[in-house]
């Protein structure tokens, strides 16, 4: 069996990709990743086919299934709108430049570390998967100076842009997540788009309590906490909130017991706020 050679944050993105693969076996999936089983079998996690997951492990899935189909259905609105820059920050071993349908001229980066975007390329070239948009992959530490690599690479910040930061801020401290937010700003010309989730991941189980994920839970530095939108407000970014519960229940799949995870969407308006 292939090795995965991932370990850390990196490693995540193994149990993220096998989350989707149960979901792309469902009759009534939300999405289909026809990569998902593969990374995960190369990365020795299985074929896709679902365990008996325990009940935190069990919503931890069911999160990454709800905003792997509304982050789609972002990045597809924002395209449509005629965004055809997109940026998936830690874009691990997400797929979207190979399975949506995308409008004529997109370019779509990922960045991520060395090591998951080296995996991701050996699964996806033994599958001869080929892209259904431009596609420029970029290794880089998102804790370090990955705007001038972007640039160079021919990303323009006086273009509209779609980001996407999936699953990340939860694994980075509050500063850390701010200079990166900062940076996205920076780069943003008006009328930019960006999506996240709305609040930590550690939030959508019993307080102190991580029984079964604790390989995740271990890594988790807590963001910017509960106030995600009160600093995107602060620094020029109009915000709005989709509560993970009502998300779920638009698709079809109510959310039983209530949630206290979501997710966030943001356009760049500088020129709106107040002067200080």
């Amino acid at each position: 069996m292939e090795s995965a050679g991932l370990s850390g944050v990196g490693g995540t993105s193994l149990g993220v990709a096998r989350a989707r693969a149960w979901e792309s076996r469902r009759p009534d999936r939300l999405f289909d990743d026809p990569y998902a089983a593969a990374f995960a079998a190369a990365g020795g996690t299985g074929d896709g086919t679902p365990p008996a997951p325990g009940p935190h492990r069990a919503r931890l899935a069911f999160h990454v299934i709800i905003r792997t189909r509304f982050y789609d259905d972002y990045l597809l609105a924002a395209a449509e709108a005629g965004h055809r820059q997109v940026v998936l920050l830690a874009a691990g071993l997400d797929t979207r430049a190979y399975r949506l349908p995308w409008p004529d001229g997109v370019r779509l980066y990922e960045l991520d570390l060395p090591e998951v975007l080296t995996f991701k390329e050996r699964v996806l070239t033994g599958r001869s998967a080929v892209a259904r948009c431009e596609r420029i992959t970029l290794p880089a530490d998102l804790r370090e100076d990955w705007p001038a690599r972007l640039t160079d690479a021919g990303f323009d910040p006086a273009a509209p842009t779609a980001w996407l930061v999936e699953g990340l801020l939860v694994y980075l401290t509050a500063e850390e997540a701010a200079l990166l937010l900062t940076r996205v700003g920076e780069l943003s010309a008006p009328g930019s788009r960006s999506s996240f989730e709305r609040n930590n991941a550690a939030s959508m189980i019993a307080e102190g309590d991580r029984t079964g994920i604790e390989e995740y839970a271990s890594l988790w530095k807590g963001g910017l906490g509960q106030d995600t939108a009160g600093w995107l407000i602060d620094h020029g970014w109009r915000t709005e909130v989709h509560a993970l519960s009502d998300v779920a229940a638009s698709y079809g799949r109510p959310v039983t017991g209530g949630s206290l995870s979501g997710f966030l969407t943001a356009t760049y308006t500088p020129d709106d706020r107040t002067p200080q």
